[in-house]
């Protein structure tokens, strides 16, 4: 009755069986996973949102298969302001990332090809390929003081099958940016091989020190197309705005439009009032950053400052985003430990291996959780490791 593509184990992990039954019990919860945003008592401008979904052009049927001009426009003023020139001509809006990966998926592949995605990274990915007949092949980031991208191990893993690879920068969870140097030579070795890129920007804003790095929407060497949207910008994951930015030279360019010109007409699924509010809505991106930004330095202080006391854990560096990983001794299983310290201490944490980390001994946070909640749950989880 149903195809092979969606054969997925969908039993509930026991990490999600056990918080059900926890939250059954009414016993107190430190939610070191939240992520979002609308859940952390951050402050919008209501009266702005609202207003903006409120125009009567809305009421017009104006079916444009990249987006309106206009909200394209307002995403091209968005990368210069970041001293990159995007035309509204090489813009495509879509409702929400996962849509953008699915049409990418579609131009680029045919059943059975692959995709190189990073690992550690995020899960998602497993699925829209699986939806889409695309296989993943993935290649290492290493860790030394901070992250890189294994560009050996990256371009030993193309195959003939390979189509594209797919870089998240920042990623989610490492959190580091991928450099510029380390841009180039991405973008030379696709075009070498004859592959895109495909670079998931969503986090790009949120550098924890210093300024977000340049992003992926100059490059021009192979055929690139830059993902981001006001989910994670605007922290407004209800309003399924997002958007793909198409780069690289002008043959290839102009015939990736023209297919997903066709592709995205197909389905006309972007809604009129949110990409007639597209503009408002993305200009409350600016105080919104600014409140989560201070979140996450705050809560990473109070980490940093627990950390010092003690000698069993440390965190690793990073550079951007929502995440933290901490790395823990290994005495057991990453799931093992989150299964006891929500048991034992009510503590919520993801273990590395929801994101691909090759062993133990990792456990995943976000510093977005309410400042009380965070303090609290990372001394208990800093408790549980005795000494």
């Amino acid at each position: 009755m149903f195809a092979t593509r969606t054969n997925w184990n969908l039993a509930e992990n026991r990490l999600t069986l056990a918080l059900a039954e926890h939250r059954r019990g009414g016993r107190p919860l430190f939610d070191l996973t939240l992520s979002n945003p609308t859940q952390c008592g951050f402050t919008y401008d209501e009266s702005a949102i609202r207003k903006a979904l409120h125009s009567p052009a809305s009421l017009r049927y104006e079916p444009a298969a990249q987006g309106l001009l206009s909200a394209r426009e307002t995403v091209a003023a968005y990368y210069r302001e970041k001293n990159t020139a995007v035309s509204p001509s090489d813009l495509l809006l879509t409702t929400g990332t996962s849509e953008a990966y699915s049409y990418l998926f579609r131009l680029l592949c045919n059943p059975g090809d692959e995709i190189l995605v990073p690992s550690p990274s995020y899960p998602l990915f497993d699925f829209l390929a699986d939806i889409n007949d695309v296989r993943l092949a993935r290649y290492p980031l290493l860790y030394d003081h901070g992250w890189q991208l294994d560009l050996s191990s990256l371009e030993r893993a193309i195959t003939s099958r390979t189509r594209a690879a797919l870089v998240v920068h920042p990623n989610n969870p490492t959190g580091h940016y991928t450099k510029p140097d380390e841009q180039s030579q991405l973008s030379a070795m696709c075009a070498k091989n004859n592959l895109a890129i495909i670079a998931d920007e969503v986090f790009l804003d949120f550098a924890v020190q210093g300024i977000a790095a340049p992003t992926f929407a100059a490059q021009n060497a192979a055929l690139t197309f830059t993902l981001s949207g006001i989910s994670k910008l605007c922290g407004l994951p209800q309003m399924k705005s997002a958007w793909l930015a198409i780069s690289g030279p002008n043959t290839l360019r102009d015939g990736a439009r023209a297919r997903l010109d066709v592709i995205a007409d197909s389905y006309l699924s972007m809604n009129a009032p949110v990409q007639h509010a597209l503009p408002s809505l993305l200009a409350t991106r600016l105080k919104f950053q600014s409140q989560l930004l201070a979140r996450v330095r705050t809560n990473l202080t109070a980490l940093d400052e627990q950390l010092a006391g003690q000698s069993h854990c440390s965190r690793l560096v990073f550079d951007a985003g929502w995440n933290v990983i901490v790395r823990v001794p290994v005495a057991g299983s990453d799931e093992e430990l989150a299964l006891a310290l929500l048991a034992q201490h009510g503590v919520l944490v993801h273990p590395g291996h929801f994101y691909d980390f090759p062993q133990d001994g990792y456990l995943v946070l976000s510093l977005i959780a309410p400042e009380k909640d965070f303090a609290e749950g990372t001394h208990r989880l800093l408790k549980y490791f005795p000494g």
